[in-house]
């Protein structure tokens, strides 16, 4: 609500609709967006299609919890590998959009010198919704209360989302899907903010089990834009190793290891 106020606020999103369970604002500045405003919980949030039929994407502004109370800006796409304790379908990946990812996230790291106290960094794809028919994107403030209503760190996160959307979307020259490693994937991280790769799903390490070869497949034809490199952390694969790198090369896609 900190980035909802600040849009409405601040950035000319002041045109108001409202309905049952949500509102709606849209500016005179910024004609091809529009702010949505639920009173439900944003991971249960599967019915957007209808009433924005003609969206490109759909961007959700949500607070982060963490249990390290460690400052943090974050941003990832949703699904679950296995069950669904916290939205979405069992099983079910939602649709990634490579190209928004990166350039928010570089855009968010290139305004670091504001937000210094904050560590920047994507996650892996979790929770819901899942069943979207346009492309999904968190973008979170965390990890704590205070992070939450910090209107300097809403205003920048805001501002750069918006710097991003005006400019237009794109699309990557490389996008990888990305196996292992942790749930704040350092190496991928790294290598979306340094290199000309986008990332479309990410499975770390602790949901390896869970990914066969259907769901890698999925997690290869849900993104708006094609993938052409499965990205392997290659230490963070665990007791899965083999047999992941099994599945990997079945595929016929190039394999990169970070």
């Amino acid at each position: 609500m900190t980035m909802a106020n600040y849009l409405i606020h601040d950035k000319d999103f002041s045109v108001y609709d409202k309905n049952n369970n949500s509102e709606e604002y849209t500016s005179e500045v910024y004609k091809k967006i529009k702010l949505h405003i639920s009173h439900e919980s944003l991971l249960y949030i599967e019915d957007l299609d209808t009433k924005y039929p003609h969206s490109e994407a759909f961007i959700f502004l949500s607070k982060h919890r963490s249990e390290s109370r460690i400052p943090t800006l974050t941003c990832h796409c949703t699904g679950n590998y296995a069950d669904n304790p916290y939205g979405g379908n069992v099983r079910e990946l939602a649709i990634s959009y490579p190209y928004l990812q990166k350039r928010y996230l570089k855009e968010i790291n290139n305004s670091k010198l504001a937000l210094s106290y904050y560590e920047i960094v994507i996650e892996a794809s979790h929770h819901g919704p899942t069943s979207l028919k346009k492309p999904v994107l968190f973008i979170e403030i965390g990890s704590t209360e205070r992070q939450w209503i910090d209107r300097n760190a809403a205003s920048v996160v805001c501002n750069c989302l918006l710097r991003v959307l005006v400019d237009g979307l794109g699309q990557c020259e490389k996008v990888g899907i990305c196996l292992g490693g942790t749930h704040y994937p350092s190496k991928f991280n790294t290598l979306l903010l340094e290199s000309e790769f986008g990332l479309a799903a990410v499975a770390p390490k602790h949901n390896l089990e869970s990914v066969d070869k259907d769901m890698l497949n999925q997690m290869i034809a849900k993104s708006i834009e094609t993938v052409t490199h499965i990205i392997v952390d290659w230490k963070g694969l665990g007791k899965e190793k083999n047999r992941i790198i099994g599945l990997v090369e079945d595929t016929g896609l190039e394999v990169l290891r970070v």
